[in-house]
């Protein structure tokens, strides 16, 4: 039997295959065990998988394995994120249709991911672009409108003036478009949104919930619903404009710095600021230039603070005599609390940059504790710590929360007008959802549009409402809106003309119910199977990228609660029980002496006295080594999956993406790491095959009296086999394949030991048990090698469908324990005894302790208090 090197290129498409034919990975919905559901973020078909796309998905894989080995009905399902902006870029570029480009990348992605070895049920498969799914997405969209989860408004959009369409403010870059590099401007368009905002409290509440969530994750959420108590206090105008406002709203969660304020601030989009602007051509430009920049918060709080005097005022409320300028800012937002602010500069670093930039000045109104009310001041940073209140008349001397208490209160009693001038509110950053995208490739919105009967609902007979197949990308924009048919149709009310609508939806839409939809992907009738959902939801492990944590994670626990709204799942609330989420695949960046990016695989590395240094495999120039960064095109410090499988094996790379750090964190993929991920392959090859020759017959029974030696090798395999099912269960890949290291070179040993040809019954029985749990535990990370080193073992069935070895657990228990002994709470020395020994035989053998007797001084001893396998403290 030749184990002299294992041919990965001959072995690995051939266990493929036997998976493929015989349906190995299909998941049954009727089948009685106990449910696993595992899934990884679907990927958007970009044409080629990443190194990123091995070590998430082999992440998800182990989990499969190993839970389908520990007999549970696992769900492990793939599909496409299909729709999108890149899709219509390729087809302007490449003169194609974003279909054909689309479904070009999927087959290529499905062979590269196919080529991992993933134990997929790729019957579920699903494309987001395929009608077959966006039917459903229309009839749920039509179902949250009648629900009244849907809305139609004019809202302040990022507009990419080449493009041609809205960006989402994660698409603005320093005020210009990702994709185009324009400047945005920001527009009123009317748009669809979905109500998420109904939900924030929920959303908010529920993370607590969420036990197998990381904190972080939570924590982002938290902030990015933003819950948060205040007042809303009614400022007093002057003069009053021509409109007849009489008075401007701020929402603040700070009353207690009223008497700090220095200044009114309104958004550029404020009603008051356009009606200024309009007698105002200088004001009219500065709202127009900060139109040009993104309209998130992020985008804003890095901006240089700029304002515009309206030479209005407004009457502090507790001064009558106390009048505040008010500004238009640059930093102030519409969508925010009521889109106006008082600034206090002391005691917030936004209000204090503007402060000094306009020569406001600040007055201290919080002072930390312990320093001088008369010495403290504030220069260039603000203070935003705790503290007692000063300058500030009858507030005083209280905490922040009793200023807080006193300002409500008496802001609630005094009237502006005939309403009170102060009112307690809770607020939320989180705003309704947008889901119009001004482009062709994205899930048309089922409504038509009727002069006389306004926005009409596609009937549901009608769906889907496909994509016009005959559209042109020569012109920028929507090609929904010029084609020549598709978007004219007759009224489903009166028959008369009408238009359909031409924005389609967002595609986090698309990804918002995948998971739910892969319980019975192949109803035709409804986008799901309540008691399919019940069954499988919800997803017991979700795995994908931290950038995901916000607006995907949110979406998806938002969409959920409007499906059970609007009875698409029964009493799920939570799409995903656990999350995890990966760290990045990194490697170090090379660059020409031009300065060009180069590519890891056009590099030679030579190690010597004076380190590391690259050179060119063309012409041998030296090439300056960069950063490790993340893996990215446009550094070109990528490696391709095909040729590190192609040359190492797809075992290897799953290997090496598992072990080099934990999951948590970034991995640094070197050549060298690979190559020792590939000797050790052929290292196990070579055991195994040297176990084969020693080991006993399959279901040989255990002799009833074991060796030393024998009793050590299953001592050792089976604390391997404990430590890698903790570290599997725990997501610690890294540290179970540190595990399957140690056992390869007790059990390597232990044949090294061997001194003779005629091997014990017990010993053989050893190598049997240590060689089948070996290759069971290194299964789930490289399974087409388990897959030939099972077969070479005798075994005629598949390893992916063998159970879980059981551990022996008695095996691993220590026969003597290491208790700390401690004098009068005072750690004085360890006692090593026997696990079972009586509490009189403990007390004796510490109070025999040499450190104990030098401790006690000659004392009486008063009393030995013993935690049974855990302290023992004798008190004097």
């Amino acid at each position: 039997m030749d184990f002299e090197r294992y041919n990965a290129r001959e072995t690995e498409p051939k266990w493929r295959k036997l998976w493929d034919e015989s349906g190995t990975f299909r998941t049954a919905n009727e089948d009685p065990r106990p449910k696993y559901y595992v899934l990884e973020m679907f990927p958007y078909p970009s044409g080629r998988i990443h190194m990123g796309h091995v070590r998430n998905y082999t992440m998800g894989d182990v989990i499969a394995r190993y839970k389908r080995a520990r007999g549970f009905n696992v769900l492990h399902p793939m599909g496409w994120d299909a729709f999108g902006m890149p899709a219509e870029n390729a087809a302007m570029q490449n003169h194609s249709h974003p279909a054909a480009w689309t479904y070009a990348n999927i087959a290529s992605m499905r062979g590269q991911l196919q080529s991992i070895g993933l134990s997929l049920d790729w019957s579920r498969e699903i494309a987001t672009c395929d009608p077959s799914y966006y039917k459903h997405q229309q009839k749920m969209f039509l179902d949250f409108l009648a629900a009244g989860l849907v809305d139609r408004k004019q809202s302040k959009v990022n507009w990419d003036p080449v493009d041609h369409t809205v960006l989402a403010n994660e698409q603005v870059i320093e005020g210009r478009g990702w994709r185009s590099g324009a400047l945005v401007e920001q527009r009123e368009l009317t748009q669809w949104f979905l109500k998420i905002s109904d939900y924030a409290e929920d959303l908010l509440r529920s993370l607590d919930d969420l036990a197998r969530w990381p904190e972080k994750v939570r924590l982002m959420q938290a902030n990015w619903i933003g819950r948060s108590e205040g007042l809303l206090v009614r400022f007093e105008l002057l003069p009053t404009p021509r409109a007849g406002a009489t008075e401007v709203e701020v929402y603040t969660t700070r009353p207690d710095t009223l008497f700090g304020a220095k200044f009114l601030a309104i958004a550029p989009d404020h009603p008051l600021a356009a009606e200024c602007a309009e007698t105002d051509p200088d004001l009219a430009a500065f709202i127009a230039e900060c139109g040009h920049r993104g309209t998130s918060e992020a985008a804003v709080e890095s901006a240089e603070k700029k304002g515009y005097y309206t030479r209005l005022k407004v009457r502090h409320p507790f001064d009558s005599n106390w009048l505040l300028p008010v500004y238009v800012a640059n930093f102030v937002l519409m969508d925010y609390g009521t889109g106006a602010i008082f600034g206090c500069p002391a005691h917030d670093q936004r209000d204090l940059d503007f402060a000094n930039a306009y020569g406001l000045g600040n007055t201290p109104v919080v002072c930390p504790p312990g320093v001088d009310p008369a010495a403290f001041a504030i220069a260039e940073a603000a203070y935003d710590g705790d503290g007692a209140l000063i300058n500030s008349r009858f507030l005083d001397g209280l905490s922040i929360e009793a200023a807080k208490e006193e300002v409500a209160r008496r802001l609630e009693a005094h009237a502006l007008g005939n309403r009170p001038q102060g009112k307690r509110q809770v607020n939320y950053r989180l705003r309704d959802w947008g889901i119009s995208r001004q482009r062709y490739w994205g899930c048309p919105i089922p409504i038509i549009h009727c002069e006389a009967c306004g926005a009409v609902p596609v009937p549901a007979g009608d769906l889907p409402v496909e994509l016009p197949k005959d559209v042109s990308f020569e012109e920028p924009g929507n090609p929904l809106d010029r084609h020549p048919t598709w978007k004219h149709v007759a009224c489903p009310n009166c028959a008369g003309a009408a238009r359909r609508e031409t924005d389609t939806m967002d595609t986090f839409v698309d990804s918002s119910w995948y998971f739910a939809r892969f319980t019975d992907p192949w109803n035709a009738a409804a986008p799901t199977t309540a008691a399919l959902v019940e069954q499988w939801l919800p997803v017991d492990q979700y795995i994908g990228g931290i950038e995901h944590a916000i607006l995907h994670l949110l979406y998806a626990r938002f969409f959920t609660r409007a499906m059970q709204a609007t009875g698409h799942v029964g009493a799920l609330r939570e799409p995903f029980a656990g999350l995890f989420t990966q760290g990045m695949v990194v490697h170090e960046t090379y660059r020409s002496g031009a300065g060009d990016w180069l590519y890891p695989a056009d590099i030679r590395i030579e190690s010597g006295p004076s380190g590391r240094r690259a050179f060119l495999l063309e012409g041998g120039e030296e090439a300056a080594i960069g950063a490790i960064e993340k893996m990215s095109k446009s550094k070109r410090n990528t490696v391709d999956p095909d040729e590190i499988i192609e040359t190492y094996g797809a075992d290897t790379a799953r290997w090496f993406v598992l072990s080099d750090s934990p999951p948590e964190r970034d991995v640094i993929w070197t050549e060298e790491g690979v190559q020792g991920a590939a000797k050790f392959v052929q290292r196990l090859w070579r055991l195994v095959g040297e176990l084969v020759t020693l080991a006993a017959k399959l279901d040989a029974p255990m002799p009833a009296d074991l060796s030393e030696p024998a009793a050590a090798i299953r001592k050792a395999v089976h604390g391997a086999l404990i430590k890698v099912e903790e570290d599997i269960e725990r997501l610690r890949f890294n540290r179970a394949i540190a595990q399957v290291h140690d056992l390869a070179n007790k059990l390597s040993a232990a044949v090294g030991a061997i001194e003779s040809a005629e091997v014990e019954p017990d010993l053989r029985y050893a190598f049997r048990e240590g060689a089948d749990i070996l290759v069971l535990l290194f299964a789930p990370m490289m399974p087409h090698l388990a897959e030939e080193c099972w077969a070479r073992l005798g075994h005629e069935t598949l390893i992916s469908q063998a159970p879980w070895p059981l551990a022996d657990r008695a095996l691993v228990v220590e026969d003597t324990i290491a208790l700390p002994v401690q004098v009068n709470g005072k750690k004085r020395a360890d006692l090593v005894i026997a696990r079972g020994a009586q509490t009189g035989a403990i007390e004796a053998a510490a109070l025999a302790l040499d450190a104990v007797q030098r401790a006690l001084e000659g004392r009486a001893v008063k009393k030995i208090i013993i935690v049974p396998q855990r302290i023992v403290n004798v008190v004097v």
